[in-house]
Order: C-alpha cells, then structure tokens, then sequence
C-alpha cells in the first residue's frame, strides 16, 4: 500500500474519532444540564471539551490541508 494512502486513512480515521469524541461530550454535557442536581459544574466541563476537541479538530484539519494530506474537492464534480 502507497505510503499516501496509509496517511490518508490515517487521517480519515482521527476525523471520525475527533467527531465522535465531540460527540459524546456534546451528549455528556446535554445530560449533565439535565439530569445532575449537584454543583460539580460538570456539563460546563463536559461543553468545556467539547470546545477544546473542536478547537483541536480545526486545527488538525489545518494541517492536514497544508501537509497535502487532505484536499477539497468539489461537490458536483
């Protein structure tokens, strides 16, 4: 397999696991606003890394698109 090729998927596979870890702490805070009574602030932490795995997640695909690991591509053609 093309060394290419390896980044590539290595590259689509940490986009899904950015976008599922954003995800689950966008649920986490949803349940902690929700259902905990207590006054741990823990859904402003859980919204809190959700913030920061988006963050990180713009600036991953930032780098990607400058190393040449990802292109855009048009969506009719």
């Amino acid at each position: 397999m093309p060394f290419l090729a390896v980044i590539s998927m290595l590259v689509n596979l940490l986009i899904v696991v950015f976008l599922l870890a954003i995800l689950g702490s966008l649920f986490a805070g949803g349940y902690f606003v929700v259902r905990d009574p207590s006054s741990k602030r823990r859904a402003f932490w859980a919204l809190s890394w959700r913030v920061g795995l988006q963050l990180a997640l713009l600036l991953f695909l930032i780098l990607a698109f400058t190393m040449g690991w990802i292109k855009p591509h048009a969506l009719g053609g």
